[in-house]
Protein backbone atom coordinates (compact mmCIF):
# COMPACT_ATOMS: atom_id res chain seq x y z
CA UNK A 1 0.00 0.00 0.00
CA UNK A 2 1.70 3.47 -0.79
CA UNK A 3 1.55 6.17 1.28
CA UNK A 4 -0.99 8.29 -0.33
CA UNK A 5 -3.61 5.29 0.17
CA UNK A 6 -2.20 4.94 4.33
CA UNK A 7 -3.41 8.32 4.70
CA UNK A 8 -6.89 7.98 3.79
CA UNK A 9 -7.22 5.02 6.28
CA UNK A 10 -8.05 8.28 8.58
CA UNK A 11 -11.44 7.81 6.78
CA UNK A 12 -13.80 5.21 7.19
CA UNK A 13 -14.85 5.07 4.07
CA UNK A 14 -11.38 4.01 2.84
CA UNK A 15 -10.84 1.96 5.80
CA UNK A 16 -13.88 0.10 4.64
CA UNK A 17 -12.64 -0.04 0.62
CA UNK A 18 -8.99 -0.71 1.33
CA UNK A 19 -9.90 -3.31 3.97
CA UNK A 20 -7.19 -1.68 6.70
CA UNK A 21 -6.68 0.55 9.69
CA UNK A 22 -3.85 2.50 11.40
CA UNK A 23 -2.12 1.38 15.02
CA UNK A 24 -0.14 4.01 15.77
CA UNK A 25 2.83 4.33 19.06
CA UNK A 26 4.47 2.01 20.92
CA UNK A 27 2.16 -0.06 22.98
CA UNK A 28 0.16 -0.33 20.76
CA UNK A 29 2.51 -1.76 17.93
CA UNK A 30 3.42 -4.19 20.97
CA UNK A 31 -0.14 -5.64 21.71
CA UNK A 32 -0.64 -6.10 18.19
CA UNK A 33 2.56 -8.04 18.13
CA UNK A 34 1.46 -10.06 20.63
CA UNK A 35 -2.04 -10.64 19.17
CA UNK A 36 -0.54 -11.83 15.65
CA UNK A 37 1.66 -14.81 16.99
CA UNK A 38 -2.24 -16.19 17.98
CA UNK A 39 -4.28 -14.54 15.22
CA UNK A 40 -2.69 -15.45 11.90
CA UNK A 41 -4.88 -12.78 10.11
CA UNK A 42 -2.70 -9.88 11.87
CA UNK A 43 0.86 -11.06 10.57
CA UNK A 44 0.23 -9.26 6.49
CA UNK A 45 0.09 -5.77 9.29
CA UNK A 46 3.22 -3.54 7.86
CA UNK A 47 4.93 -1.46 10.18
CA UNK A 48 5.91 2.05 9.70
CA UNK A 49 8.84 3.76 11.28
CA UNK A 50 10.77 6.71 11.08
CA UNK A 51 14.57 7.02 12.32
CA UNK A 52 13.86 6.63 16.43
CA UNK A 53 12.56 3.00 15.29
CA UNK A 54 15.01 1.72 12.55
CA UNK A 55 15.88 -1.13 14.55
CA UNK A 56 12.74 -1.64 16.60
CA UNK A 57 12.18 -6.16 16.45
CA UNK A 58 9.46 -7.14 14.39
CA UNK A 59 7.60 -10.12 12.59
CA UNK A 60 6.16 -7.43 10.41
CA UNK A 61 7.61 -6.20 6.97
CA UNK A 62 9.02 -3.26 8.13
CA UNK A 63 9.41 0.34 6.02
CA UNK A 64 11.65 3.42 6.71
CA UNK A 65 10.47 6.33 6.46
CA UNK A 66 11.34 10.51 6.90
CA UNK A 67 9.67 12.25 10.16
CA UNK A 68 7.67 14.28 7.16
CA UNK A 69 6.11 11.10 5.89
CA UNK A 70 4.96 10.07 9.32
CA UNK A 71 3.17 13.46 9.90
CA UNK A 72 1.56 12.99 6.90
CA UNK A 73 0.53 9.36 7.91
CA UNK A 74 -0.06 10.13 11.85
CA UNK A 75 -3.58 10.40 13.49
CA UNK A 76 -2.05 12.36 16.46
CA UNK A 77 -0.53 15.78 16.74
CA UNK A 78 2.70 14.80 17.74
CA UNK A 79 3.33 11.33 16.00
CA UNK A 80 4.90 8.65 17.42
CA UNK A 81 7.31 7.82 15.00
CA UNK A 82 6.30 4.07 14.50
CA UNK A 83 2.92 3.24 13.14
CA UNK A 84 1.16 -0.21 11.46
CA UNK A 85 -1.60 -0.54 8.62
CA UNK A 86 -3.49 -3.71 10.01
CA UNK A 87 -5.61 -5.43 8.09
CA UNK A 88 -9.71 -5.73 8.91
CA UNK A 89 -10.56 -9.51 10.03
CA UNK A 90 -12.29 -11.44 8.31
CA UNK A 91 -14.88 -12.97 10.87
CA UNK A 92 -14.85 -13.05 14.56
CA UNK A 93 -13.81 -16.50 16.21
CA UNK A 94 -16.93 -18.22 17.07
CA UNK A 95 -18.36 -18.27 20.71
CA UNK A 96 -15.92 -19.84 23.26
CA UNK A 97 -17.80 -21.82 25.91
CA UNK A 98 -19.40 -19.75 28.59
CA UNK A 99 -18.87 -16.41 26.16
CA UNK A 100 -21.39 -13.67 27.05
CA UNK A 101 -22.27 -10.54 24.88
CA UNK A 102 -22.38 -7.19 25.11
CA UNK A 103 -24.25 -5.67 22.93
CA UNK A 104 -23.93 -1.88 22.40
CA UNK A 105 -27.25 0.03 20.76
CA UNK A 106 -25.88 3.09 18.33
CA UNK A 107 -23.03 3.72 20.85
CA UNK A 108 -21.63 7.40 19.37
CA UNK A 109 -18.17 7.95 21.95
CA UNK A 110 -15.02 6.80 20.80
CA UNK A 111 -14.11 6.87 24.20
CA UNK A 112 -16.55 5.26 25.38
CA UNK A 113 -16.04 2.52 22.94
CA UNK A 114 -12.37 1.72 23.71
CA UNK A 115 -12.92 1.99 27.65
CA UNK A 116 -15.33 -0.92 27.10
CA UNK A 117 -12.73 -2.82 24.93
CA UNK A 118 -10.47 -2.55 27.46
CA UNK A 119 -13.01 -3.77 30.20
CA UNK A 120 -13.47 -6.80 28.19
CA UNK A 121 -10.24 -7.47 27.26
CA UNK A 122 -9.26 -7.57 31.18
CA UNK A 123 -11.91 -9.55 32.29
CA UNK A 124 -12.32 -11.97 29.00
CA UNK A 125 -14.67 -14.24 28.22
CA UNK A 126 -17.04 -11.41 26.78
CA UNK A 127 -17.69 -10.85 22.93
CA UNK A 128 -19.12 -7.62 21.44
CA UNK A 129 -21.20 -6.75 19.48
CA UNK A 130 -21.85 -3.39 18.09
CA UNK A 131 -25.30 -2.24 16.14
CA UNK A 132 -25.79 -0.55 12.87
CA UNK A 133 -25.31 3.21 13.87
CA UNK A 134 -22.57 2.87 16.14
CA UNK A 135 -19.38 4.72 15.99
CA UNK A 136 -16.56 2.29 13.99
CA UNK A 137 -14.33 0.63 16.26
CA UNK A 138 -11.40 0.61 14.03
CA UNK A 139 -11.44 4.49 14.41
CA UNK A 140 -8.15 6.00 15.52
CA UNK A 141 -9.81 7.30 18.48
CA UNK A 142 -11.25 4.06 19.46
CA UNK A 143 -8.02 2.21 18.63
CA UNK A 144 -5.95 4.72 20.55
CA UNK A 145 -8.35 4.32 23.51
CA UNK A 146 -8.46 0.61 23.21
CA UNK A 147 -4.92 0.37 24.18
CA UNK A 148 -4.57 -2.48 22.26
CA UNK A 149 -7.64 -4.75 23.44
CA UNK A 150 -9.14 -4.23 19.88
CA UNK A 151 -7.20 -7.35 19.23
CA UNK A 152 -8.19 -9.44 22.16
CA UNK A 153 -11.78 -9.12 22.30
CA UNK A 154 -14.27 -10.64 19.67
CA UNK A 155 -16.12 -7.84 17.91
CA UNK A 156 -18.80 -8.03 15.51
CA UNK A 157 -20.63 -4.79 13.30
CA UNK A 158 -23.80 -4.29 11.94
CA UNK A 159 -25.60 -6.05 14.48
CA UNK A 160 -29.15 -5.44 14.37
CA UNK A 161 -31.46 -6.04 17.57
CA UNK A 162 -33.88 -8.22 15.98
CA UNK A 163 -31.02 -10.92 15.33
CA UNK A 164 -30.43 -11.20 18.77
CA UNK A 165 -33.21 -13.17 19.20
CA UNK A 166 -31.78 -15.83 17.12
CA UNK A 167 -28.96 -15.88 18.51
CA UNK A 168 -28.78 -15.54 22.22
CA UNK A 169 -32.08 -17.66 24.84
CA UNK A 170 -31.79 -15.22 27.77
CA UNK A 171 -31.30 -10.81 27.04
CA UNK A 172 -31.11 -8.45 29.57
CA UNK A 173 -30.71 -4.89 29.83
CA UNK A 174 -30.72 -1.44 32.09
CA UNK A 175 -34.04 0.04 33.75
CA UNK A 176 -34.09 2.40 36.51
CA UNK A 177 -36.85 -0.10 37.88
CA UNK A 178 -35.53 -3.24 37.23
CA UNK A 179 -34.16 -6.16 39.68
CA UNK A 180 -31.01 -5.39 41.51
CA UNK A 181 -27.78 -6.17 40.07
CA UNK A 182 -25.94 -7.90 42.60
CA UNK A 183 -29.33 -10.95 41.95
CA UNK A 184 -28.29 -14.63 40.83
CA UNK A 185 -30.62 -14.12 38.09
CA UNK A 186 -27.91 -11.34 36.42
CA UNK A 187 -25.18 -13.88 35.65
CA UNK A 188 -28.07 -16.47 33.94
CA UNK A 189 -28.24 -14.31 30.58
CA UNK A 190 -26.03 -15.21 27.34
CA UNK A 191 -26.03 -11.25 26.01
CA UNK A 192 -26.13 -7.93 27.88
CA UNK A 193 -28.13 -4.67 25.90
CA UNK A 194 -26.39 -1.68 26.35
CA UNK A 195 -28.17 1.80 25.16
CA UNK A 196 -26.54 4.68 23.05
CA UNK A 197 -25.21 7.34 25.55
CA UNK A 198 -27.96 9.70 24.97
CA UNK A 199 -31.34 7.76 23.54
CA UNK A 200 -30.84 3.90 25.43
CA UNK A 201 -32.29 1.33 23.51
CA UNK A 202 -35.52 2.10 22.26
CA UNK A 203 -38.22 0.54 25.04
CA UNK A 204 -40.47 -0.98 22.21
CA UNK A 205 -37.40 -3.10 21.12
CA UNK A 206 -36.64 -4.06 24.47
CA UNK A 207 -40.50 -4.97 24.84
CA UNK A 208 -40.33 -7.45 22.07
CA UNK A 209 -36.56 -8.87 22.88
CA UNK A 210 -38.25 -9.53 26.18
CA UNK A 211 -35.12 -8.39 27.78
CA UNK A 212 -34.88 -8.91 31.87
CA UNK A 213 -34.17 -5.49 33.38
CA UNK A 214 -31.68 -4.81 35.95
CA UNK A 215 -30.66 -1.64 37.46
CA UNK A 216 -27.39 -0.54 39.04
CA UNK A 217 -28.77 0.85 42.48
CA UNK A 218 -27.22 4.50 43.42
CA UNK A 219 -27.95 7.09 46.14
CA UNK A 220 -27.20 10.39 44.44
CA UNK A 221 -29.24 13.44 42.40
CA UNK A 222 -28.90 12.04 38.74
CA UNK A 223 -30.62 9.44 36.98
CA UNK A 224 -28.09 8.45 34.76
CA UNK A 225 -24.37 6.77 34.47
CA UNK A 226 -21.70 6.99 31.87
CA UNK A 227 -22.17 4.24 29.26
CA UNK A 228 -18.59 2.61 29.84
CA UNK A 229 -18.83 3.00 33.28
CA UNK A 230 -22.58 0.91 33.30
CA UNK A 231 -20.50 -1.60 31.16
CA UNK A 232 -17.73 -1.38 33.55
CA UNK A 233 -20.34 -1.83 36.66
CA UNK A 234 -22.16 -4.80 35.16
CA UNK A 235 -19.14 -7.14 33.68
CA UNK A 236 -17.69 -6.61 36.77
CA UNK A 237 -20.66 -7.86 38.70
CA UNK A 238 -20.78 -10.78 36.21
CA UNK A 239 -17.16 -11.54 36.73
CA UNK A 240 -17.15 -11.39 40.78
CA UNK A 241 -20.32 -13.77 40.74
CA UNK A 242 -18.20 -16.28 38.79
Amino acid sequence: MNLADIKKLHQKKYRQSLGHYLVEGEHLVLELQKAAARQPCLRASELYVTGAYEHWQSPFKTHLINDRQMAQLADTRTPPGILAVVPMPDSPPGPEPGEKAIYLHEAQDPGNLGTILRTLAWFGGFRCLLSPGSVDPYNPKVVRASMGALFHVPLETEVTLVSLTGRYQSLACLDLNGHSLTSEAFSEHDCYLFGNEARGVPRDALAQLQAAPYTIHGRGQIDSLNLASAVNMCTYELMRGE
